[in-house]
């Protein structure tokens, strides 16, 4: 069946210095076997297709695919595919957001500037098992002296987040370096997301335009991706796990994909609003692709 697709690129404002997005706006009547073998085809870190929502109050439903699994949520195919859907003729049910449902429920996007955003989702904060920091530590020959903290996040994927003392201490870490240990063990079922996120300093070697606050990381061994060129939902949160710390300022910018030559940048944003605030993760989205595929 001929349907319409859509490739662009998210989180940088410079095409094709972000994380890549395939987009297959007629989703209905694909089975998820078929969904995964074209995620797989395309081998990009995610792959969405679009539906009609079985939610009254979503505008869209959409299902995200790995090459190798399927995700309950991430940020740059909720960015990218909300834009697709846009571009696509959708047309919103509410004035002040696109509601997008997904395996972990109904998402907000909203107009922020010139860029889409999305609240970031409810976050799940508590401590790294020991273990497992000592062998993520071990696997990619980071001295614990430069360990700031670590943390599991949990919201739709888990996440095993290290945070070092500086953006030079991760972007220092040799990607083709790193020797996985067995996740299993450590009951993950074979699915493992390992993040680092360390600040920029002023001395920092490699902040040359000082625009970024934090440099971010995201390893993601058993999913078919050695290294994500940006994250958002790690970013999302990461600055959840900085607010219930009292760390989360009213604007941070993340850069991501540094150490695979890309430009990654997300405004995380905190609104003070009645009746608890928000956090937004936003980014720019260029449309870089546009026909069709047979499926």
């Amino acid at each position: 069946m001929r349907r319409r697709f859509i490739q662009c690129d998210v989180f940088s404002p410079t095409p094709l210095r972000g994380n890549a997005l395939a987009v297959v706006v007629d989703g209905e009547g694909l089975t998820t076997e078929q969904m995964q073998l074209f995620a797989n085809w395309t081998n990009l870190s995610e792959t969405t297709f679009l539906l009609e929502p079985d939610d009254p109050e979503a505008d869209y439903k959409v299902r995200i695919f790995t090459p190798e699994e399927e995700m309950p949520f991430a940020g740059h195919p909720t960015l990218g595919s909300c834009a697709a859907w846009v571009a696509s003729g959708g047309k919103q049910k509410h004035a002040d957001r696109i509601v997008q449902q997904c395996n972990i429920g109904l998402v907000d996007v909203i107009t922020l500037g010139n860029e889409l955003a999305f609240v970031a989702p409810s976050t799940r904060v508590t401590p790294m098992v020991s273990s497992v920091e000592s062998e993520l530590l071990q696997a990619m020959s980071i001295d614990t002296s430069v360990l700031r903290r670590s943390t599991q996040l949990n919201n739709g994927p888990h996440w095993q987040v290290l945070e070092l003392g500086s953006a030079d201490d991760v972007l220092a870490v040799e990607r083709d370096r790193i020797t996985w240990p067995d996740f299993t063990k450590h009951g993950f079922d074979g699915l493992a997301f390992i993040g680092l996120v360390g600040r920029y300093h002023q001395n920092s070697n490699n902040n040359k335009s000082t625009d970024a606050d934090y440099e971010v990381r995201l390893f993601a061994p058993t999913s078919g991706i050695s290294e994500d060129p940006v994250t958002g939902s790690l970013n999302a949160a990461i600055a959840c796990w900085l607010d219930a710390l009292d760390e989360l300022p009213d604007r941070l910018v993340m850069s991501q994909g540094t150490a695979l030559g890309r430009h990654g940048r997300l405004s995380i944003t905190k609104e003070h609003i009645s009746p608890q605030p928000r956090i937004l993760i936003g980014g720019a989205t260029q449309l870089l692709v546009q026909g069709h595929v047979e499926l």
